[in-house]
């Protein structure tokens, strides 16, 4: 359910805006989607596994409320991030 450290870091490296970007908003919301795909993908198989969804519902909002900070702040990068992700909004 939870991303290798050798995926993350490749994550990191891709959305990095700089050398040594763990916090722009661009990497933790590529983390949170990676994760939410593999919490996904457990769920197609463990469909009453109540709690691990609540944990998938703070990542969605976790997510949102990054995405909805990105474009409030810079409309190019929230598009960039939603192209790249492949995300609807």
């Amino acid at each position: 359910m939870s991303i290798t450290p050798e995926r993350k870091s490749e994550l990191i490296k891709e959305y990095a805006i700089k050398d040594g970007d763990t916090g722009s908003p661009e990497v933790q919301i590529a983390i949170l989607s990676e994760r939410i795909k593999n919490l996904t993908d457990h769920f197609k198989g463990h469909k009453k596994d109540n709690h691990s969804r609540r944990g998938l519902l703070k990542m969605v909002s976790q997510r949102r409320r990054l995405l909805d900070y990105t474009k409030v702040s810079d409309d190019a990068r929230y598009k960039s991030i939603i192209e790249r992700l492949g995300l609807r909004r």
